[in-house]
């Protein structure tokens, strides 16, 4: 396992389980404002004090602008950009200062190449795995078609990560791999993570 991996916790809500979560300290935490998603991000965020901890914002092949009022609106820091954006409207989004982490969907086959026009604009990529909706199908792909990735862009592995992945988490070794993106596999219902067992993750990534 790469050391000193970033985690990302994606598709939070709920007020109280956000400041439970940020306790943990969390590199990055996402907010869906993808209306068709079952954890669209609809609410106010509380007043609370999110320190390092990166406020990610989701986004499915949304009009530039309104990506920006949303932004600014709820402070992001990052922008996760999950549908066919193109490397243009990335950069048009990262000269605005955001971080940008672009998703691509991975099958059984994928071309990584396709994934070379976003390195200058992309901070990270995002590799989900490959399904009916833009994410959050809760499975998992095949992690060995990464060993032919081989460009500069470090990226996120994401795609039903639970606590019965660690021990694959820990055998996998990839030079640009950067950290690991949890959502569904930690839910209680919708939206709401269970706490303890991110708990435990973190501290088995961590340690």
């Amino acid at each position: 396992m790469t050391k000193n991996l970033k985690i990302k916790v994606c598709g939070m809500r709920e007020p109280e389980n956000i400041s439970d979560l940020l306790k943990l300290q969390p590199d990055f935490i996402g907010f869906i404002f993808y209306p068709k998603s079952k954890r669209y991000m609809n609410i106010k965020l509380p007043k609370i004090d999110f320190d390092k901890t990166l406020k990610t914002g989701v986004f499915v092949d949304e009009d530039s602008d309104k990506v920006l009022e949303i932004a600014q609106k709820y402070r992001l820091d990052v922008l996760q950009l999950h549908g066919h954006e193109s490397p243009e409207y990335c950069q048009n989004l990262k000269v605005k200062a955001y971080q940008i982490i672009k998703v691509f969907s991975v099958g059984a086959k994928f071309d990584f190449k396709q994934c070379g026009d976003y390195e200058s604009v992309a901070d990270y990529f995002l590799f989900d795995t490959k399904g009916k909706l833009p994410g959050g199908n809760g499975q998992v792909f095949n992690w060995d078609v990464l060993s032919s990735y081989d460009l500069k862009t470090p990226f996120l592995l994401s795609g039903g990560i639970g606590l019965q992945h660690l021990p694959a988490i820990k055998n996998f070794t990839h030079p640009k791999l950067a950290g690991i993106d949890v959502n569904s596999g930690f839910e209680s219902r919708p939206a709401y993570k269970n706490i303890n067992e991110l708990k435990t993750f973190f501290n088995e990534i961590r340690s």
